[in-house]
């Protein structure tokens, strides 16, 4: 088929990758500009931008397409048979997705209608979910609200992180997308009665609330890694949470109970196992501990 691909982090490059291998051709990708990053705020190209000039793809970074005529006439030029969508950050209005004959296909990354927006991934972990998954679905105007072609479900463990669940599902939305487009399947409406949304996250996210249980808490840890990542100040001391288990413990929230750092919470108590301070590696609890003394009544704020 001849697509274009509208995508721009890391999550989207498996399907692209994938859409290539599989013969169909291309015509142009869509991904976010060019951005500011690091120390010297020099301008970076996305995930999706790098990997389509490697693949030798023709790449368009339009900061808008609303109200874009020109884009607009280039996209309709480009005699679509379908797009794909994965993770682009630009919302689609209405005459992009008409112009492709089978309209644009969204590979999104939870099992709708549960956790629509911009988190799936992220939300699933936090609210204690045991399944994930990929669907795809046929765009509309609406957040996510389009029919489903194809779902696939995946087990979330009980150490997942964030990391550990999109790159698995970026490869499940990888295949997935390929069976789609060999094989269509009748579009499933979804049940608006089980609708969820997962906010865009901010890095005002990653401070920790010690007020929250403390199986709550482990799962923001591992909903949060690596981004927008879970913080805690103790004193003027910035330390990242890694990772943590739920353990025995109660006192008052945020404070530190014991030699092994057993923070108490809301309800019950966490002990982190890997810990990071701002500038420095990453490190076991016992390692931070031998390199950093506890003050007497230490809690977090």
């Amino acid at each position: 088929m001849k697509l274009a691909f509208m995508g721009s982090p890391a999550f989207s490059v498996p399907a692209l990758r994938a859409l290539v291998a599989a013969g169909h051709e291309v015509a142009a990708v869509y991904a976010q500009p060019p951005k500011p990053a690091g120390r010297g705020q020099r301008e970076q190209k996305c995930a999706v931008h790098l990997a389509a000039e490697a693949l030798g793809l023709m790449v368009r970074t339009p900061k808008r397409l609303r109200g874009n005529a020109d884009e607009l006439a280039f996209f309709r030029g480009l005699g679509l048979d379908a797009a794909i969508v994965a993770a682009y950050g630009l919302i689609l209005p209405q005459d992009f997705l008409d112009a492709p004959v089978r309209g644009c296909l969204n590979i999104h990354a939870s099992l709708l209608p549960r956790w629509r927006g911009a988190a799936p991934i992220q939300a699933a972990i936090a609210a204690g979910d045991v399944e994930t998954g990929i669907t795809i679905m046929q765009m509309e105007a609406g957040l996510d609200t389009g029919p489903m072609l194809r779902r696939e479900g995946m087990p979330i463990g009980p150490r997942d992180t964030a990391a550990d669940m999109h790159d698995r599902l970026a490869e499940s939305g990888a295949r997935l997308v390929i069976r789609e487009l060999a094989r269509p399947s009748p579009p499933v409406a979804q049940n608006e009665a089980l609708v969820s949304y997962a906010a865009k996250l901010s890095r005002e996210d990653a401070r920790l609330n010690f007020l929250l249980p403390a199986v709550a808490l482990e799962r923001l840890i591992r909903a949060y890694h690596p981004w927008p990542g879970a913080l805690g100040l103790l004193g003027d001391v910035v330390i990242k949470f890694l990772a943590a288990e739920v353990v025995p413990g109660e006192g008052v929230p945020g404070e530190i109970l014991d030699d092994k750092f057993t923070i108490a919470c809301g309800e019950g108590a966490l002990r982190p196992v890997r810990l990071q301070r701002a500038g420095k590696a990453a490190m076991s609890t016992a390692e931070f501990l031998r390199g950093y003394a506890l003050p007497p009544g230490a809690r977090f704020y």
